[in-house]
């Protein structure tokens, strides 16, 4: 049975702890978190302990932490954790800072325990199968990538400043999924962004609107659309036009009942938010992190793919102020 603590209890702790307590192979020993009575519930919740994170880490009878705290805490944690023997997973990003990201790529490497980044997406069942029938030649060789993932409204602008901006929080997971899919980096990155959902959000230094263009050495395109506001819901698609077909990757909706009548055709709305949509996604990232650990294979998504979504990010960021392509070999 791995025993786990889990740094950081909020929303998207929550989320982890129902995974980690659900796995018959790992059990939730304590929790952390800097608000001691948000630590307290869901301890309570899970029949766990509240622990300060230093206990947690010192603990040589906790096998791995589950880190959901704050974005510029999450460098010094995963070098902290791996230094001390413990498996590692990590929310996205891992840093806000790509040097800083770097050196704890190094770090990590040098301590020599797993640590997998927690881009759940690659685990939905919708899109593993459409990355298995890519590989499997289906629709012969990729061409074209489009990637649509937008939220069905802002978040506050409280949490705007202090995310990192929409490449680095937002549209990463994209750039991951990109990564993922066509099996490599590219070589450049163009970014067209705006702020037009909310005039506060532009106040705060960040856009809300985004297109990115992603070129390969190859010759093949992705091109990746966010906003931050679809007033009909979580829209999540992904669509892969090759040689001989195309692949896509439908929304989940509410319900699959569709009304046909004299006065048209309609169906369900897009599930709302991610804990809607992602929810098996988050169980099964769980369960391959579980299996690495006390199996002692890769993690399936490794801080080398943290830092290289990280690095497009960068670029993306540096291209939208810019108005010019940026090479990733030059972040």
């Amino acid at each position: 049975m791995m025993k786990v603590g889990l740094l950081g209890a909020g929303r998207i702790a929550g989320v982890h702890a129902k995974a980690i307590t659900s796995h018959p192979k790992s059990t939730l020993v304590a929790v952390s978190d800097y608000l001691p009575e948000a630590a307290q519930k869901l301890a309570t919740q899970y029949g766990a302990e509240i622990r300060t994170t230093e206990e947690i880490i010192a603990d040589p009878g906790i096998d791995a932490v589950l880190i959901a705290t704050s974005t510029d805490t999450h460098c010094d944690l995963i070098e902290a954790a791996t230094a001390a023997g413990k498996g590692v997973l990590c929310e996205k990003p891992v840093d806000l800072s790509l040097e800083r990201a770097r050196v704890c790529q190094e770090s990590a490497a040098r301590n020599g325990k797993p640590v997998m980044i927690g881009f759940n997406r690659r685990f939905d069942p919708n899109f593993g199968a459409l990355k298995t029938a890519l590989e499997a030649g289906e629709i012969g060789k990729a061409e074209l990538l489009s990637i649509t993932s937008f939220d069905p409204a802002p978040p506050p602008v409280a949490y705007i400043k202090v995310s990192g901006g929409l490449f680095r929080d937002m549209m990463i997971h994209d750039f991951d999924m990109a990564n993922f899919l066509m099996g490599t980096a590219p070589v450049s990155v163009l970014a067209v962004a705006s702020s037009i959902v909310d005039p506060q959000i532009g106040a705060a230094g960040d856009v809300d609107t985004a297109v990115v263009t992603l070129t390969y050495a190859d010759g093949r395109i992705a091109v990746i659309k966010n906003s931050r506001r679809a007033v009909y819901g979580y829209d999540q698609r992904v669509e892969v036009l090759g040689s001989d077909g195309l692949l896509q990757a439908q929304n989940m909706l509410e319900n699959t009942v569709v009304k046909s009548t004299t006065q048209g055709v309609m169906g369900a709305k897009p599930t709302y938010f991610f804990l809607e949509r992602y929810m098996p996604a988050y169980t099964a990232e769980w369960t391959a992190f579980v299996e690495a650990v006390t199996e002692g294979g890769p993690v399936p998504v490794s801080l080398d793919d943290g830092v290289a979504a990280l690095a497009m990010a960068e670029a993306a960021t540096r291209s939208a102020k810019s108005g010019q392509s940026v090479r990733l070999a030059d972040v």
